[in-house]
């Protein structure tokens, strides 16, 4: 099925900070606000997916290495990338792992690490790019759930707690932002068919059990994932705000 997607005029020129660039769903993010001709700032962890990335696309998409459970080094890498691209007016909270784990296996010190790894930093960026935002009159902030926890899925409940855990996030920051016209929104993903995915967790089993949860029949590409972002960052979306937007299917 041949698709023709939109195109939004107000994007244009817009400076966009998105974690967890350089793969999967945060990667075609990146290609959809390039696309649309924003400046396009991501972190990312990984050198070579991620200048790789940069090298295709050309000018206005840049990265920075960064690990987000260290909050100083998402402070810096936010500020350089302010200062390649210019003050940011978009946020997409996109980074996280969703790895299988035993819940009579998890430590404290696991359940932080993935605590860290899957919301901590969600605060602590929106924390570093709304006072910009404030100045300049304005922004979107898309957090990333997920539907796991709402299918109630089992086998990683550091994750699914910290993916239920978006929403509060995603309500109260809209709350406290709200007079400054920044707005805070959670688009929900439900399986999407990435790389990594396929590679550990999309078997013939485990797919056709997906689908028949599904109301419609076809697998999920990021790319519907990255166009609903798009919606929520540009100003069509401009009094859409402390709400979940599902790109699942009809999985719940």
């Amino acid at each position: 099925m041949s698709q023709k997607f939109a195109i939004y005029p107000s994007l244009a020129g817009k400076s966009v900070l998105i974690s967890g660039g350089a793969s999967g769903i945060g990667e075609e993010m990146v290609r959809a606000f390039a696309d649309q001709g924003a400046k396009v700032g991501f972190v990312d962890m990984d050198d070579d997916r991620s200048q790789a990335l940069c090298d295709e696309l050309g000018d206005g998409v840049a990265w920075a290495k960064c690990d987000l459970r260290e909050v100083d080094q998402l402070r810096t890498a936010f500020g350089e990338l302010a200062e390649r691209l210019g003050t940011a007016t978009v946020l997409v909270n996109n980074a996280a792992r969703d790895d299988r784990h035993d819940w009579r296996d998890v430590t404290p010190q696991y359940w932080d690490e993935r605590q860290a790894t899957n919301i901590r930093h969600h605060f602590f960026a929106i924390q570093a790019v709304a006072p910009g935002m404030i100045e300049a009159g304005g922004g979107s902030i898309i957090n990333m759930g997920s539907n796991s926890w709402w299918e109630a899925g089992g086998n990683f409940p550091a994750y699914t707690t910290a993916k239920a855990a978006v929403h509060g996030l995603t309500r109260t920051m809209a709350r406290d932002l709200g007079d400054h016209r920044i707005r805070v929104n959670t688009v929900v993903p439900g399986w999407i068919m990435t790389q990594r995915q396929k590679e550990l967790w999309a078997t013939p089993q485990a797919l056709e059990n997906h689908r028949s949860r599904q109301c419609l029949p076809d697998l999920i590409d990021p790319v519907y994932v990255a166009r609903m972002v798009l919606f929520l960052a540009s100003d069509d979306a401009a009094m859409c705000t402390a709400n979940n937007y599902m790109v699942e299917a009809g999985s719940i």
